[in-house]
């Protein structure tokens, strides 16, 4: 099956979107890009007509911000870029209830953190709102809440948070609008006979090393974020087209099944909802590193976590935590909800099932980490080291 006949079929039967726009997507070197927000909004309000369903994830307050307040340099410290998105992010939404009112739709501002989707009620808390707003007929527009999180400014990008979103929000598929054709064979910068990459079905080292290069200079991704929000939201069996966001009609012409854009299948191996909830959205607090036994056990069959495979505990954490899984030799396997605490671990690693009630006085679980709260991490780490 050629490229063409195979984003048809992907295309086939999709009808609910995240549209991820980047800061240069939706702003210039004077500030927000209004004809360019209007151009997508009627856009997406025409397959909206359709019964289709849009969640929108756009960058852009920091930019905006700074341009209005004209700030020479651009926003350079924390409390800067703060500051910028709270001036802009106003501006912003403004623009899009402007443009999706003239088609008399109407729109919801949701404003996330990491807490919000790695504390479990919270994170399902806000897919009930999300669920709500579209069964409304309201456009969900998310962002990044810059304007208090530190770590999102320093280390986030919203091509991360839209993937999450996308598996959230139980999507069907994910399009990033950035100022890429997509993914080119070879640096469009250095030279211009660059072509683009119509279909790639693995996120290989090889389809990383043509992502190389820096972001642009209003935003904080590149393609190389792209490729992992595709990995990110691939594992929940989402496509994701990466495709130029000022070209006219374009969430049109990928509904249409044209060839615009780069289309990344999802991955052939598939995580639930939940696992990947774990994966992605939960800082590990602790380590318990097991011995070679347990490794073939949790890689090889699929197994849980027994106490007796737990040789060390690193870290201090509390019952329910998230814990990385570690071979010798700092080999990384896995990461889990711990059953016990790093307190409760530490006496009972190396023990029969049998004796936890002995040495606790109780027994919470017979296991360490159950493989339902279990996720293999080995492979996105040998993914992720071919970058």
């Amino acid at each position: 099956m050629n490229h063409e006949a195979i984003r048809k079929r992907v295309i086939q039967g999709v009808r609910r979107v995240v549209v991820k726009l980047g800061s240069s997507v939706v702003t210039t070197e004077k500030g927000l890009d209004r004809v360019a927000i209007r151009n997508i909004v009627e856009d997406i309000c025409r397959c909206k007509d359709e019964g289709m369903e849009f969640i929108i994830v756009s960058s852009g307050a920091v930019a905006a911000g700074v341009r209005r307040i004209k700030l020479k340099g651009g926003a350079k410290t924390i409390p800067q870029k703060q500051a910028a998105a709270a001036i802009g992010q106003t501006r912003l939404m403004a623009a899009y209830e402007e443009a999706f009112e003239a088609r008399g739709a109407k729109v919801g501002q949701m404003l996330l953190t990491r807490d919000d989707l790695a504390y479990r009620p919270r994170y399902l808390n806000a897919r009930n709102t999300l669920t709500t707003l579209l069964s409304w007929g309201v456009v969900p527009i998310i962002n990044e809440n810059d304007t208090v999180v530190v770590e999102e400014i320093q280390f986030g990008d919203n091509d991360n948070l839209s993937a999450l979103v996308a598996t959230l929000a139980e999507a069907d598929l994910l399009i990033a609008l950035t100022d890429m054709e997509g993914l080119m064979d070879c640096d469009p910068r250095t030279n211009p006979a660059a072509c683009l990459i119509p279909l790639v079905e693995e996120i290989t080292p090889l389809v990383r090393s043509l992502a190389a290069g820096s972001p642009s200079a209003v935003g904080r991704g590149g393609m190389q974020s792209k490729l992992d929000a595709a990995s990110k939201a691939g594992l929940s069996g989402i496509p994701t087209i990466i495709a130029r966001g000022k070209v006219p009609g374009v969430i049109s012409k990928i509904m249409d099944g044209d060839v615009c854009g780069t289309l990344i299948l999802p991955a052939k191996e598939r995580i639930s909802s939940r696992k990947h909830w774990i994966r992605y959205n939960i800082e590990p607090e602790g380590t318990l590193t097991i011995d070679d036994g347990a490794v073939r056990a949790v890689l090889g069959h699929g197994k849980s976590l027994l106490p007796i495979g737990v040789t060390a505990v690193t870290g201090h954490f509390e019952h329910g935590a998230a814990v990385y899984i570690e071979g010798s030799g700092g080999r990384r396997v896995a990461m889990g909800l711990c059953n016990y605490s790093s307190e409760e671990m530490d006496k009972i690693k190396g023990r029969q099932t049998a004796e936890i009630h002995w040495v606790l006085g109780y027994r919470r679980n017979d296991e360490a980490v159950h493989v339902d709260n279990m996720v293999l991490v080995e492979i996105d780490e040998a993914e992720e080291s071919g970058k």
